[in-house]
């Protein structure tokens, strides 16, 4: 074997431990991520809170309550889903600005038209739900209007904070994987708790 290759070797053995060291490593991981998992319990609690307040619309919109785990369970698995596909072309170079991107528009409207779909199939299933089980339903079109309300405007809202963050998080030298995927959760959480609360008002006021 040539002086060469053994060269070549010993730089990708370089390479494996520093990356190893800086980016893989147990102690790298918790760091970066810790903070954020932190906030992210934080962030679930005060989506709570906004459930908590929602008592009266509770109330007057029977059904509400078998939607709403589901419009937080949705918009969070696109959302972060968003937020991986983000992180993973960032990563190969596939986004490295917001103007004129391709690859960026194309994920924004994808998650989006996702998140249309799935609202307006949630409203349909919620109340198919409720009614099937027994229970007063608000009608069918008063559930899918919030739930599309919701789900579209809160997207929007997420599509350009994971945007925002996968871009910053990288150019300040962190890892979008460890980061963004548990802010979106928990931002999404608290969006989508808020924009369910405004559009169930928003629905009783028509």
């Amino acid at each position: 074997m040539s002086y060469s290759s053994h060269a070549d070797e010993d730089d990708d053995v370089e390479i494996e431990e520093e990356y190893l060291g800086d980016y893989a490593s147990v102690r790298s991981i918790v760091k970066e991520a810790l903070p954020f998992q932190i906030l992210a319990t934080i962030g679930g609690a005060v989506a709570g809170f906004i459930f908590a307040g929602m008592t009266n619309e509770l109330e007057m919109i029977p059904g509400l309550i078998v939607i709403a785990p589901a419009v937080l369970g949705m918009r969070g698995n696109i959302s972060c889903t968003l937020g991986s596909r983000l992180g993973s072309a960032i990563h190969m170079g596939l986004i490295t600005k917001i103007e004129n991107n391709p690859e960026l528009t194309n994920n924004i409207y994808g998650s989006l038209l996702l998140g249309l779909i799935m609202s307006i199939a949630l409203g349909i299933i919620g109340h198919t739900m409720t009614v099937l089980l027994g229970f007063e339903s608000a009608g069918i079109l008063a559930l899918t209007s919030i739930a599309v309300l919701a789900g579209v405007s809160s997207g929007i809202i997420l599509s350009v904070i994971a945007v925002l963050l996968a871009l910053g998080m990288f150019r300040f030298g962190f890892d979008p994987d460890n980061v963004v995927t548990p802010s979106i959760a928990t931002i999404g959480d608290i969006v989508s708790m808020l924009m369910l609360f405004l559009s169930a008002k928003v629905v009783l006021m028509l």
